[in-house]
């Protein structure tokens, strides 16, 4: 297993979720900055939902890649685990096919729970829906009909479940490189998002906190499970 500190990385990883929320349950800072995607003038976002070439690179296209990516790691360790490579690897492919499951899914959970709307839906938009802090209650006359599902950032999860890459990697040079790309990715997604009026950028932002400290937990997980199995295995073996 890597270098790493997990429980520094989770207790980090807790401060940082606390502050980001804080900031902008206290501030408008998300208004302010969605303000610039969407043009009052003409009652658009910047850019289009039916923009099928943006859609298909910027949503469609990382959705399916994640997915074969999922399905690549699966086959690998289930038919190719005797390989030098995948032997090698085998802890980081483990904690990178957990995390892609992990992730998108304990997000989606609170999607589901936290009744936020989208930008697009509220009436700062054009939309109907009055814009209220992810703690606070709608007005009893303005409740949405339906249950929103906006926050956090569901689409960015998948994008920031491959900072667990970083776990895959021994040389710093490469766990670094690991990050980088991941954060833009999950970002990129996440931008996505935001230019077309789905999502504020603290939604983003929270998903990805959230993602490094699943990732860790699952990390510090399967550390545990390896080490377990590790003094199980030698108790056996004095008997």
């Amino acid at each position: 297993m890597n270098n790493i500190n997990l429980t520094k990385h989770i207790l980090l990883s807790v401060i940082y979720l606390v502050l980001v929320f804080s900031l902008f349950e206290l501030t408008n800072l998300d208004i302010t900055i969605q303000d610039y995607f969407y043009d009052n003038v003409k009652d658009v976002w910047l850019w289009s939902k039916k923009e099928h070439v943006l859609k298909l690179f910027l949503y469609d296209a990382p959705k399916i890649a994640l997915a074969f990516f999922a399905l690549g790691i699966i086959i690998s360790l289930l038919f190719f685990r005797k390989r030098n490579l995948v032997t090698r690897h085998k802890k980081g492919l483990v904690i990178v096919l957990l995390s892609l499951i992990i992730v998108p899914s304990v997000i989606g959970f609170l999607k589901a729970t936290t009744n936020s709307a989208c930008p697009v839906a509220l009436d700062n938009y054009g939309g109907e829906i009055p814009y209220i802090k992810v703690l606070a209650s709608y007005p009893p006359n303005k409740t949405p009909s339906k249950n929103q599902k906006c926050f956090p950032a569901g689409h960015a999860s998948g994008g920031f479940a491959l900072l667990s890459l970083f776990f895959i990697f021994t040389t710093k040079k490469n766990q670094k490189v690991a990050i980088v790309f991941a954060t833009s990715i999950g970002g990129l997604m996440g931008s996505y998002k935001m230019i077309i009026g789905d999502h504020f950028i603290s939604h983003t932002l929270i998903t990805m906190g959230l993602a490094w400290l699943l990732i860790c937990t699952v990390a510090a997980l399967v550390q545990q499970f390896i080490t377990f199995s590790i003094i199980n295995s030698n108790n056996q073996f004095e008997q």
